[in-house]
């Protein structure tokens, strides 16, 4: 029988890129929600989002179910480990997945609650995520396949960090999608909050890149117990950040998207080369946590099928919702 791990590895790992690229920025804007002018404004920014956020949602499933079909081993540790985290990550996406339903179908200055609720729940599933990543960075106490922490190991000051790292890269990723999807006074404003926000997520990459060899002795081995080919990724995050800026100041609507998209696969691909192979660190590769391949290759045979039908939906509802949204259009 054929080793499907790998193939398992690369489909999981396209399916959490994809999620949080597509509903990072949908997050990033609920996280910008509390800074625009008036309703109007709040009207436009959420009809950049409207039409894409609940699609966005699929790379999640996709991402979830994969993990538990193929490395099992991964839920029996992650779920007791983080059980108050995904509560409150997917706590958050419910609040924000009603805000934008019922918002819309508020009466004009009663809309207060589901701003609150938008951008709340946006804050709380965004900050759960980074202190998720924070705690895989750090890794999970386990015995013979067992989880064996506490309820709250996973909250440390280095996750709290992660947290908030999330939350300034996800408000970076929705101000560059705004910059892409409005325009006039809106898209002015939006692009000066860009430029800071480049500047906090670059801070926030420096302290993770210092911290986290100081808590984890494999990755502190691996990036500096020789020369190694990965210092090209922070060189490449480097140059990236600043040609985001560049075009930020030169006034591009897309390629500071396209840039900003490009920072966090640096930052995913960072993480992942770190911490590889270990799927649970700092004891257990992918391969201890892979599912038989019997039942590797029954669930591969349905998601190859399936993820070029979520692929072509997905570049179609983008083709279909292209271009600027103005006052008085959007989905809704």
């Amino acid at each position: 029988m054929y080793d499907f791990t790998y193939i398992w590895v690369g489909i999981i790992g396209f399916g959490v890129l994809m999620y949080v690229l597509a509903d990072g920025f949908d997050l990033g804007v609920g996280i910008l929600f509390p800074f625009a002018k008036n309703e109007e404004e709040r009207d436009i920014m959420m009809n950049t989002v409207a039409p894409v956020w609940d699609g966005n949602e699929t790379w999640l499933i996709l991402g979830g179910a994969g993990l538990l079909a193929a490395f099992p081993l991964v839920y029996a540790v992650f779920l007791p480990a983080l059980y108050i985290g995904v509560f409150l990550l997917l706590a958050g996406l419910i609040f924000r997945g009603i805000a934008f339903e019922f918002r819309f179908k508020a009466e004009p200055g009663k809309k207060g609650a589901w701003n609150v609720a938008f951008c709340g729940g946006s804050l709380v599933a965004t900050f759960a995520q980074g202190a998720v990543v924070g705690t895989y960075i750090q890794g999970f106490k386990t015995e013979n396949f067992r989880y064996v922490g506490g309820a709250f190991d996973w909250l440390t000051p280095f996750t709290v960090m992660t947290g908030f790292g999330m939350v300034v890269g996800y408000a970076l990723l929705g101000a560059t999608w705004l910059i892409l999807k409005t325009e006039g006074e809106l898209q002015t404003r939006v692009r000066q909050w860009a430029y800071r926000l480049l500047m906090a997520i670059m801070v926030f990459f420096v302290i993770v890149s210092v911290w986290t060899p100081m808590i984890d002795d494999y990755v502190n081995e691996r990036w500096f117990g020789n020369v190694s080919w990965l210092w090209v990724m922070p060189a490449l995050t480097l140059i990236t950040a600043g040609l985001v800026y560049s075009w930020l100041r030169k006034g591009h609507d897309t390629l500071p998207f396209i840039g900003t998209i490009a920072l966090f696969g640096l930052f995913y691909a960072g993480l992942l080369f770190s911490k590889w192979p270990y799927v649970v660190p700092p004891n257990y590769t992918f391969h201890d946590a892979a599912s038989a391949p019997e039942s590797q290759l029954f669930l591969l045979i349905g998601i190859l099928f399936v993820i070029p039908f979520v692929l072509m939906y997905t570049a179609w509802t983008y083709y279909v919702f292209r271009g600027k949204v103005t006052a008085g259009s959007g989905y809704h």
